[in-house]
């Protein structure tokens, strides 16, 4: 059973940066794939980002690449995504996400364990 808990959401400005963390325990973490996903009130859980155990590639949705940069840190099992040049849109509670051992990376919400969630609010 693996535990996962998210830390760093807040109040930013438009154009502003986060660093959100997200803190594994209770299970190997370096064979695992993870991932971010997002959720705004009254819409689905969608993508944002996530990292292969196996090769270390990753994937974003189109709205955040080139903005946030997910990474992860085998040595303290810690999963990370950067946010810059933030948008109001952004505005969500993020959750992060881990598949089984040596699952897949993929883009749907299918993930085996998920964190609480942190939100983040961009303001205008």
């Amino acid at each position: 059973q693996v535990q996962l808990v998210e830390s760093g959401g807040g109040l930013v400005q438009a154009g502003g940066s986060l660093r959100l963390s997200c803190a594994a325990s209770g299970g190997t973490f370096s064979t695992r794939s993870i991932a971010w996903f997002r959720q705004a009130p009254g819409q689905e859980r969608e993508f944002v980002a996530a990292k292969s155990w196996s090769d270390g590639s990753t994937r974003y949705a189109d709205s955040v690449k080139d903005r946030f940069t997910i990474s992860r840190d085998n040595t303290k099992n810690t999963v990370s995504l950067q946010m810059n040049s933030l948008k109001p849109e952004d505005t969500a509670v993020y959750y992060c996400a881990v598949t089984q051992q040596y699952g897949r990376m993929v883009t749907e919400p299918t993930y085996r364990y998920w964190g609480q969630g942190t939100q983040v609010t961009v303001s205008s």
